[in-house]
């Protein structure tokens, strides 16, 4: 049940915000620096995929039965726990590598670990932001939730490239390990009431609850096709942020790795605009249609600009370490990005109108398992294709196969009554 005191809900929503923000901060700082520091390393494409893959498929696993304790268990409590062991984790492996002792298989280990932590924070956090805002401003506190991430994360790509150029990557394992630190500290000041229910013990309970998560998504139809168009968009556009555009970088142009990190800003400050206008436009509302169709629409126009762009006639044309040339894709990445936001966020306070209090952590976590299930199956294709097939070549592909799934999915949502106030 929401809080109902407006000075407790802005003073626990302001913690919630703040503790988010911090871990997020650290979190980009490493996380846009690791496809960088594996090149350097001496890793492929294909490792690049390797990583991308093992920081999202142990999440998906564990995502069921963490949503299952979020409904169980106390929500704060488990983003605190997982907040402090995650800081134990990271500030470990800035140890080793102080100690020169980094490997990239020990890297992808760590990653193992720090994905299933992952997992067990998401359903509770997801799960307990309905508790602190109004049913009806649900949509303007996913935006502004989105939009605080993006501004904390914005710094952090230059933040770490700068420290990754001028200190190695020693430095970047601490700040993250101090961010996650931090954010358990703050989450602890929270003031949030568990509601606790009557249920079944051992197994056969946890597998009774996770049936009911189940067979509440699938009696919501709306609910299941957001789920398989998730799907399909983070299996064939996620790659491209975390795939493609570092290979591109490394291996095509010509600049520096400060350069790089000006990008990943600008990539996050594409979801920033996203989130913000998603506020504005439909705070105070349950739209969804509208918004999928801006953004699917222009999701697919910036990848067509995006294939265009690494055209070896294009490179040829503007140069590969111009001004031109770096202006012309910062723009259209920042445009793919805020395309990304008006599909997640309007999406996401649909789903947490629609399901109850107490399915809202399995829910969340089942959504999530099926949504992102494609982002490390993509990854890893994407990995070992781009060993063997040119990068312009496999998004010109991914493009069309975007282009005719978005109308179909489109065309098939038309058919379904959507409460759209």
């Amino acid at each position: 049940m929401p809080i109902k005191e407006n000075k407790a809900l802005n003073t626990n929503f302001t913690l919630f915000l703040l503790g988010r923000m911090v871990s997020d901060t650290g979190t980009s700082i490493q996380m846009m620096i690791m496809p960088l520091y594996i090149i350097d390393a001496g890793g492929t494409a294909a490792t690049i995929g390797l990583f991308s893959f093992l920081s999202l498929l142990p999440a998906l696993f564990v995502y069921p039965f963490a949503g299952v304790l979020g409904d169980r268990l106390n929500r704060k409590k488990i983003m605190v726990i997982t907040d402090f062991i995650s800081a134990g984790v990271i500030l470990s492996l800035g140890l080793i590598s102080y100690m020169n002792l980094m490997r990239i298989s020990l890297l992808l280990i760590v990653q193992v670990i720090i994905s299933l932590l992952n997992g067990l924070f998401e359903p509770a956090t997801r799960g307990m932001l309905p508790q602190l805002v109004a049913k009806d401003e649900l949509t303007r506190g996913n935006s502004t939730v989105a939009s605080t991430r993006s501004a904390s994360v914005m710094l952090g790509p230059v933040i770490g490239a700068a420290l990754y150029a001028n200190f190695g990557i020693t430095i970047v394992f601490f700040v993250n390990g101090i961010s996650f630190l931090l954010s358990g500290i703050t989450e602890m000041l929270i003031k949030y009431k568990h509601s606790k229910r009557e249920v079944a013990g051992g197994i056969r309970g946890i597998l009774d609850d996770l049936s009911e998560g189940i067979r509440f998504i699938l009696s919501n139809k709306i609910i299941s096709r957001l789920c398989l168009f998730f799907l399909v968009v983070y299996l064939v556009v996620q790659p491209f942020f975390s795939v493609i555009l570092p290979l591109f970088f490394k291996t095509s142009l010509d600049y520096s790795d400060v350069q790089y990190g000006y990008l990943q800003m600008i990539i996050v400050f594409g979801a920033l605009l996203g989130s913000l206008t998603i506020g504005i436009l439909y705070g105070k509302d349950a739209k969804v249609r509208s918004p999928l169709m801006g953004g699917a629409g222009l999701l697919i126009l910036t990848m067509l600009m995006y294939a265009l762009l690494m055209l070896p006639r294009t490179l040829a044309t503007l140069g590969n370490n111009t001004t031109q040339y770096f202006a012309s894709l910062a723009v259209v990445l920042c445009l793919f990005s805020t395309a990304n936001m008006f599909i997640a966020i309007p999406v996401q306070a649909y789903i947490q109108k629609e399901t109850p209090n107490q399915y809202m952590s399995r829910v969340f976590s089942l959504v999530s398992m099926i949504s992102r299930g494609g982002i490390p199956l993509g990854a890893l294709v994407y990995g070992f294709v781009l060993e063997k097939v040119s990068m312009h070549w496999v998004v010109l592909v991914a493009t069309l196969m975007m282009l005719l799934l978005s109308i179909g999915f489109l065309a098939s949502l038309n058919n379904e009554k959507i409460k759209e106030k």
